[in-house]
């Protein structure tokens, strides 16, 4: 059973959106497991201390080494340990096929001002990051990490190659999706009907037309993807 462990000073807010939907069922079945471990029962005070003022000053506070260190020593250690963090590396498809393959993963919910740079050192903990902002917590952050994990355990999808062309699988974005009716007038007035290509029946056709649209769309919205699998293909070249 794959495992994922929260380190978080808010519990409660697990299992969230990941109790409903594809998640949630799989979570019931037993697919996969969660547990929300609050910080706060590794504190050393009766106060539940969990921060402290950051040395040198400065805004906000720091999440406290002592404590939070306690809390990860008191986990699984054979599962990758990572840290919601702003300045991490940016979480990618790639890495979630390989944390989904694997027994789970242990998710540490920064707060405040962020952690005692000892604790990331101690426990080498891989900073990750879902995006070029901030979050109040990293529990949406560890939320989105663990859907993305989820969505790929066999038995999970629907269909095992419903993932095949999704957004990043191979470099490209996803190209765009129709269903019935094929002609629909929007609310601007105007008449939209579905490509004739996807109702022609032409499995061939349609796949070309699928992969030149995943090229035209990832080349305009997302240049650097498309410019590191142009270097790709220079280099297989």
């Amino acid at each position: 059973m794959w495992r994922a462990i929260a380190l978080t000073l808010f519990p409660e807010m697990f299992p969230g959106p990941l109790g409903e939907s594809l998640a949630g069922k799989a979570l019931k079945e037993g697919t996969w497991a969660l547990e929300a471990i609050d910080i706060r029962r590794f504190a050393k005070d009766r106060h539940g201390t969990v921060d402290d003022a950051p040395f040198g000053g400065g805004a906000g506070m720091v999440m406290k080494p002592d404590v939070l260190s306690d809390a990860i020593a008191a986990m699984s250690n054979d599962v990758p340990r990572l840290l919601m963090s702003p300045r991490g590396a940016p979480f990618s498809q790639a890495r979630a096929r390989e944390l989904a393959k694997g027994p789970g993963v242990l998710l540490v919910c920064g707060r405040f001002e962020g952690v005692d740079e000892r604790v990331i050192e101690a426990h080498a903990l891989e900073e990750v990051s879902v995006g070029d902002f901030v979050l109040s917590g990293g529990e949406i952050a560890a939320m989105a990490v663990m859907d993305s994990c989820v969505r790929l355990l066999p038995g999970v999808m629907g269909a095992a190659q419903s993932g095949d062309e999704e957004s990043f699988e191979d470099g490209l974005l996803e190209y765009p999706h129709y269903t019935r009716p094929a002609s629909w007038t929007g609310p601007d007035g105007i008449e939209r009907r579905v490509p004739e290509i996807l109702v022609s029946g032409h499995h061939g056709r349609v796949a070309e037309w699928r992969r030149k649209q995943r090229e035209e769309i990832t080349r305009a919205r997302r240049p650097d993807l498309w410019a590191r699998r142009t270097a790709k293909r220079d280099e297989e070249k």
